[in-house]
């Protein structure tokens, strides 16, 4: 039992898939304030370009 811990606390082959997985929901949760305040701002050019045919 107790080298099988061992093996496991050595085991780092799904590290790498772990952190690319972290660094996207970062990037995810920076993008989402970003295409928001994009998404208000197209609204408004969206409603002056209709408000003026």
């Amino acid at each position: 039992m107790l080298s099988l811990i061992r093996l496991l606390i050595k085991d780092v082959t799904g590290v790498a898939a772990v952190e690319y997985g972290l660094i996207t929901a970062l990037i995810a949760v920076a993008m989402i304030p970003g295409l928001m305040l994009a998404g208000q701002g197209l609204d408004h050019v969206f409603f002056l370009i209709s408000d003026g045919l």
